[in-house]
């Protein structure tokens, strides 16, 4: 069995990339800020650190990342260890629409595709549209008021389970490498004022929901929908499927 490592493999999608991993028998290093024994913020340049981890490695699957920022100083370090470690495949998770939307979090990942594709390795990108996960804390946060909750006007979502993203990335991590693969989008395109219906018919909780209109070019996008792969909705578990399995 292929020897894989998986960065950022303590967080949401990292440890069930993980997880199905190892149900399929493959010898898994997981690679995090604390997971010993190979604890490494990729974001600092530790390369005595990073090329232990990656010795005798098959397979990279990049799955840390941070909204803090920093994402392109470490796929810049885990690149340069990669190339100099020969990995034969890195396998990578983007988001649909980063090289659409002007959002700073979005060019940041398509520079980080960019490192990746300019590397010479062998190499696999999946873009996924947003979570649950993110809808509902973006929910629970537009609705902490207690009368209403302000929702931007005109703009869709198309969440997607991140069990299925993660399961996608283990199955490519035991492919040969196969360069930008179908993005791969969450069963509905379903309105902001939608999904904030389901989360409070979910919780009990009563809100009125004022749509909002905002400005900008990445809103302008949003409402055409850069974030979306309608033409992918192959996703199965509905957002009602995943607030049914949470305590909200």
């Amino acid at each position: 069995m292929a020897t894989i490592l998986v960065t950022g493999g303590t967080g949401t999608v990292g440890r069930q990339v993980v997880d199905r991993l190892h149900t399929d028998e493959h010898n898994v290093r997981v690679l995090s800020r604390s997971s010993q024994p190979y604890a490494v913020d990729l974001r600092d340049d530790d390369s005595r650190r990073l090329d232990e981890a990656l010795r005798g490695v098959d397979v990279v699957v990049h799955c840390a990342s941070s909204q803090r920022g920093g994402d392109d100083r470490a796929a810049a370090h885990l690149v340069e260890a990669a190339v100099r470690a020969a990995i034969p495949h890195l396998v990578c998770i983007s988001i649909v629409g980063v090289d659409r939307l002007p959002l700073g979090y979005f060019r940041t990942k398509r520079i980080v595709e960019r490192m990746i594709e300019d590397s010479g390795l062998g190499w696999t990108i999946l873009r996924t549209t947003h979570f649950h996960d993110l809808v509902l804390r973006m929910l629970e946060g537009a609705t902490k008021l207690p009368l209403a909750a302000l929702l931007p006007a005109q703009v869709s979502l198309q969440p997607i389970g991140s069990a299925e993203v993660a399961s996608r990335l283990a199955d490519l991590a035991t492919r040969p490498p196969s360069g930008r693969v179908p993005d791969l989008g969450g069963p509905e395109v379903r309105t902001l004022q939608d999904l904030a219906e389901a989360y409070l018919r979910a919780t009990g909780h009563r809100r009125r929901l004022l749509a909002m209109p905002l400005f900008g070019k990445a809103y302008a996008g949003y409402r055409r929908g850069d974030h979306l792969t309608p033409e992918r909705a192959v996703g199965k578990e509905t957002f009602e499927d995943f607030l049914a399995t949470r305590k909200v």
